[in-house]
């Protein structure tokens, strides 16, 4: 039997499917809508709603994407119970149509700096020596020059022991953390910890591992130490997920003393560190954790954030020891790499095409991004030169999802920190703003200045000391 349920979405601000979904997350949250309780079917709701079923459908699409919905062919659509919702946040893969006009800083886009030239070559290239090894299954055998080249890749960084043995291919870097969970992760219901406010890929990758995922609290260096600790003797977690370099989505960056207190509970509690640093930049930086203790780290990094996200290839440096079965791992799940794929990638590392792009790429970032920090330098604002987003943080008074919507209103999407965050913890009120690297500097200072016509005429002095409890 449909429960009865009529929401009021004239409560909730935009689009009338978003205002239904935000209707439908609230009234879930709050047990108004226990789990397992059936909803109205679509045209139901929609009569009673006075909206279309066109409406209803896609807020019930997109409730169903973020894990607060089950759809059940046959039978209906109902609120999914408690422990299968426990990480679900507004999913990061839904994205509207854009009118006309829109700036989007949702997601960060790499500029045009010659990759469109470089990678016709290549293909030109490595089409030009084609054998029988194209007709037939590829194996881990296969890639090891292209781990080696990888390897070079990874030259100028200190990443401790670095051998192509322990190198791991993978299909991006999300791929790359679901296969370092099945490495990692045992039992029916293991614990990752995050950062309480960390790339939503981690939570989506420990969900298919059948994991549960904890929140750390944190300030403007990163993970906070004494937090991680007490997390580690509450609930005995097996890996640490975290980004130190650029934290996404804080930008912050974790001091060298910081790293070693974080490493040193790690090794007390004999946890595995997974070490996202695919927005590092090239240069050394700090030194890694996997420098600090590579018997435990598995560092993480693509090529999509600096040099082309359509390659979809990352890799994983693992501890010295476990290359080997990382690898039997991934032949488990999909072979080798597609052939065009890792032929495209080698030749690229090798000719050093690869490293040309991400200067270049890295140059006309670090550019953009000095431009949003200068335009937004007299607000909170968290940033790195060359770390394609910022971190806004709104004043005291200021809800991150209102001034979202109202950015939405003047034409930019952007995404609050909600969307960072599980959904039991405490939110800060911030937006990050991802830099696009495909429009022109004038539609970003355009757009940039309609942001600043949101806030107050007058100039506002914010508080920079705060804590994600």
């Amino acid at each position: 039997m449909n429960t009865i349920w009529n929401p009021d979405i004239t409560q909730h601000g935009g689009p009338k499917y978003r205002a239904l979904t935000d209707a439908l997350r609230a009234d879930v949250v709050a047990g108004v809508l226990p789990g397992g309780a059936q909803l109205p079917t679509v045209r139901d709701l929609a009569w009673r709603l006075s909206v279309t079923p066109g409406t209803v459908a896609r807020a019930y699409q997109a409730a169903t994407a973020e894990g607060l919905l089950k759809a059940t062919v046959g039978r209906g659509t109902f609120v999914a119970e408690r422990d299968q919702r426990a990480d679900a946040e507004p999913s990061l893969s839904i994205e509207q149509e854009l009118c006309d006009g829109t700036l989007d800083l949702r997601s960060p886009r790499l500029p045009e700096a010659g990759q469109t030239v470089a990678i016709t070559a290549a293909l030109r290239r490595i089409s030009s020596d084609l054998g029988l090894d194209w007709l037939n299954y590829t194996s881990q055998d296969q890639e090891a020059p292209l781990r080696a080249a990888v390897c070079d890749w990874l030259a100028g960084r200190a990443v401790g022991p670095l051998s192509p043995d322990h190198v791991m291919l993978t299909n991006g870097g999300q791929n790359a953390i679901r296969l370092v969970f099945d490495a990692t992760l045992t039992g029916e219901r293991p614990v990752v910890l995050t950062e309480a406010l960390a790339y939503p890929g981690f939570r989506y990758a420990a969900r298919l591992a059948r994991a549960e995922v904890v929140g750390v609290a944190m300030d403007r260096e990163g993970l906070l130490p004494d937090a991680m600790e007490a997390a580690c003797k509450r609930h005995h977690p097996q890996v640490l997920c975290l980004t130190p370099q650029a934290q996404n989505p804080t930008v912050a960056c974790m001091g060298a003393l910081r790293r070693a207190e974080i490493v040193s509970i790690a090794q007390r509690y004999n946890l595995q560190i997974v070490e996202d640093e695919c927005y590092a930049p090239s240069s050394p930086g700090e030194e890694t954790l996997r420098a600090m203790a590579p018997e435990r780290t598995w560092y993480i990094g693509s090529l999509s954030k600096s040099v082309s996200a359509a390659l979809r290839f990352g890799y994983v440096l693992c501890p010295p020891d476990r290359g080997a079965a990382a690898r039997s791992i991934a032949t488990h799940h999909f072979f080798a790499l597609p052939l065009p794929l890792s032929a495209l990638c080698l030749d690229l590392l090798r000719s050093g095409e690869a490293d040309r792009l991400r200067a270049a790429v890295g140059v006309e970032m670090a550019r953009r991004v000095g431009r949003v920090a200068l335009r937004l330098g007299g607000y909170d604002l968290g940033w790195q030169a060359g770390i394609p987003f910022v971190w806004l943080r709104l004043p005291q008074g200021w809800r991150a999802s209102s001034f979202t919507r109202m950015a939405e209103d003047a034409g930019i999407l952007l995404r609050s920190a909600d969307q960072y965050a599980l959904i039991h913890d405490q939110v800060p009120h911030a937006v990050r703003l991802a830099i696009p690297g495909q429009t022109t500097m004038a539609e970003l200072e355009a757009g940039l200045a309609s942001l600043t016509r949101l806030w107050p005429t007058r100039r506002l002095t914010w508080l920079f000391s705060w804590k994600i409890a």
